[in-house]
């Protein structure tokens, strides 16, 4: 598993490479791993160019994130094909996109759950995403049904404007009874996104999702939940400020999201906010770039070697050398924040906006687990001392979700086809001496 950050020689977490006091304590083949757990529903996305005609012809509403059914999904698809107006077929989903990248980054393992076709065909939508998913996403948890998965048409009319189309199919259907309690307890991350809550009548998914989060938070494995979209928390915000209070510990969102769910549109302010109810929080900002909040004990704290930033909370930045811990474990807890503009600048032309937020949430993520990684198999050293929830400090985790945004921003596909270069071209040798 690579460590996320600057190193002058090959930056693997220090657990294989031990020295020889503690290499006699652990042998190399009894190494233990840490593994992340995401529940998501199952779907396939497809990117098309059509004009505004083509929106009002079947119904959507420009710009928003509805539900088709499955004989407007039929015509939709078979219109898009016939114009030869696709560009892109991927295997989709925000949770699929971040237990895949997760796999990518950490080289290592992660556990998706939900449902999967039990007949399979080639070019199938199924085909499809298990084909563009790594091979290191454990998919042997998936719950087997009789029918399609969904699939989600992104349609960007003349002006830029995206908008959502999703047949369901049945990737709404995953039971409760398919929740593996032992597999969440012991992992890493519990990652979910608000998609499970919007299901119908005759779907089991939010059921599942909440017999996940009650397994992980009786475990005490931290629960992550990435806001999706703002329509669906503007319907009912104080359910959702509810919801992330009472099972909730580290909340992922952009500063749309930010808004419909505190009030506050400065995602500085709403990250401050989110933080009355969890313990961690990632927002990121568009061209603004990312912010990065979460809990500190005093005795803890470290300074910034940066300038103090301003911005709607004076010299938020000044502590963001610490390292990330959950309130409850402080003796005296102190709100810190971190700030990373884009990478570079931001790219020259963004081919895919989608998937750059579920980029950051992978780095976030990685880190996470090496610090359970490394808890697991060096549970005397010194770094853990400190209770902390993560293995870098949020100046540095920032960065690195930072980075991966960019690499998926510069891409069509919203999923990594390969990890980070361990040294960046663009970047001198005396960084790295650094």
């Amino acid at each position: 598993m690579k460590f996320p950050g600057r190193r002058r020689h090959k930056h693997y977490f220090p657990v294989e490479d031990k020295d020889p006091l503690t290499k006699q304590l652990i042998s190399a083949n009894s190494l233990k791993r840490s593994y992340i757990v995401g529940i998501d529903q199952i779907v396939v996305d497809i990117e098309a160019k059509v004009d505004s005609s083509f929106l009002t012809k079947f119904g959507l509403h420009r710009g928003m994130s509805q539900v088709i059914d499955d004989e407007t999904t039929q015509a939709l698809y078979q219109e898009l094909q016939d114009k030869n107006l696709v560009d892109y077929e991927f295997a989709g989903g925000t949770i699929g996109n971040t237990m895949h990248n997760y796999s990518v980054l950490a080289d290592d393992r992660s556990v998706l759950l939900g449902v999967m076709s039990e007949n399979i065909k080639i070019g199938s939508y199924a085909y499809r995403f298990i084909s563009n998913t790594s091979s290191r996403v454990d998919l042997g948890y998936l719950q087997g049904v009789d029918g399609p998965i969904g699939r989600c048409f992104t349609l960007i009319d003349e002006s830029g404007e995206r908008t959502f189309a999703i047949s369901p199919g049945l990737m709404n259907r995953l039971r409760p009874e398919s929740i593996d309690e032992d597999l969440i307890a012991g992992s890493a991350a519990l990652v979910i996104s608000s998609y499970l809550m919007r299901t119908e009548k005759e779907d089991t998914m939010t059921q599942a999702a909440i017999k996940a989060v009650k397994c992980a938070n009786k475990a005490g494995v931290p629960v992550v939940l990435t806001l999706g979209t703002k329509f669906l928390i503007e319907q009912d915000p104080v359910w959702w400020q509810t919801f992330v209070a009472e099972h909730v510990d580290i909340l992922a969102m952009n500063e749309e999201e930010g808004f419909a769910i505190t009030g506050f549109e400065d995602p500085l302010l709403a990250a401050n906010k989110a933080l009355d109810w969890v313990d961690m929080v990632i927002c990121t900002a568009g061209a603004q770039g990312m912010f990065l909040g979460g809990y500190i004990d005093e005795c803890w704290k470290r300074h910034t070697k940066h300038a103090l930033m301003p911005g709607a909370i004076t010299d938020f930045n000044q502590y963001e050398y610490s390292r990330a811990m959950k309130r409850i474990d402080c003796e005296t807890p102190i709100k810190a924040f971190t700030h990373s503009a884009p990478y570079m600048g931001g790219p020259d032309a963004i081919k895919n906006t989608n998937g750059a937020g579920d980029g950051a949430l992978a780095a976030v993520l990685h880190d996470l687990s090496s610090n359970v990684y490394h808890k697991l198999n060096v549970p005397n050293s010194s770094k853990h001392q400190q209770k902390a929830l993560t293995y870098s400090s949020l100046s540095q985790i920032s960065k690195y979700a930072n980075r991966v945004s960019y690499e998926v921003l510069v891409q069509h596909s919203p999923r990594l086809s390969r990890g980070l270069p361990e040294r960046e071209a663009c970047l001198d040798q005396a960084h790295w001496e650094q």
